[in-house]
This record gives C-alpha cells, sequence and structure tokens, in this order.
C-alpha cells in the first residue's frame, strides 16, 4: 500500500476553476487599467495599435487565459469532458470578473481597479495551490 494521499477530483476541479477565474480575470482588469490610463493620457491615434479598441483585445487574452489555467491546472482529472468543461466555465467566469471590474472602477476609481486586480491575482494563486494538492496522488 501507497502512503500517497489519494487524488482529489473535486479540489482539482474546484482549484483549476478557481485559478482560471481568477487569472483570466486579472488579465480583464489589467486591460481595463491599461486602457484607463491610455484613454487619460495619450490621444486615440497613437493607442489604437492594438484594433479599434485594446479593451477587446484584453476581453480575448483574458478568455483565452482562464480556459487554460482551467484546462492545465485540470490535468490530473481523467475525464477530457469535464476538463472541457471546467476550462470553459473559467473562461465565462473569467469574463464575469472582468465585468465586475469595471463596476470596481467605476466605485472605486483606479484604485478601486489596482485592489479588484489584487484579489483576482490572489484567487488564481490560491486556486492553483488547492489543484495542486489534489492532485497530490495522482503521479504529476
Amino acid at each position: 500500500m501507497s502512503d500517497a494521499p489519494a487524488k482529489d477530483p473535486l479540489a482539482i476541479g474546484l482549484g483549476a476553476l478557481a485559478t482560471g477565474v481568477g487569472l483570466g480575470g486579472d488579465t480583464l482588469t489589467l486591460a481595463q487599467g491599461v486602457v484607463a490610463i491610455l484613454r487619460d493620457r495619450v490621444d486615440p491615434v497613437y493607442w489604437q495599435f492594438v484594433g479599434d479598441d485594446p479593451l477587446w483585445t484584453g476581453v480575448v487574452a483574458g478568455l483565452a487565459l482562464g480556459g487554460f489555467f482551467g484546462w492545465v491546472r485540470s490535468r490530473a482529472i481523467d475525464n477530457i469532458w469535464q476538463r472541457g468543461v471546467i476550462a470553459v466555465l473559467a473562461g465565462v467566469g473569467a469574463l464575469l470578473v472582468g465585468f465586475l471590474a469595471a463596476l470596481a472602477h467605476g466605485l472605486g476609481g483606479f484604485v478601486g481597479l489596482v485592489v479588484w486586480g489584487c484579489a483576482s491575482l490572489a484567487l488564481g494563486v490560491l486556486g492553483s495551490q488547492w489543484a495542486v494538492k489534489g492532485s497530490a496522488g495522482s503521479g504529476s
């Protein structure tokens, strides 16, 4: 018998979901902060090199990173469909965190955005640690 702890699929799934939501949401929050700075200090002719609106680039990056981290952190789950659902939910959750970041920016200004970004980053890091602890018995 092995003394290694058995893997916990619930901890892996919820940790992977929290990782994707937190890090993807942090990316969206960061994009909103960058756009707020650009709109306040730079002529729009110079900052539209990313496209019509740099915020859309941040939205796409946040969704992609949310799904990516949800997928990668759930790799200890054997069922590929469950991993896919976790990745999709992480992307959607990151989008919701981004919407709440806009609310934080409206209520607290740039400081509210910074606080929300730090909270999102903390959620992502803690979720990652939770997923890693849950997969301790999987050999990964």
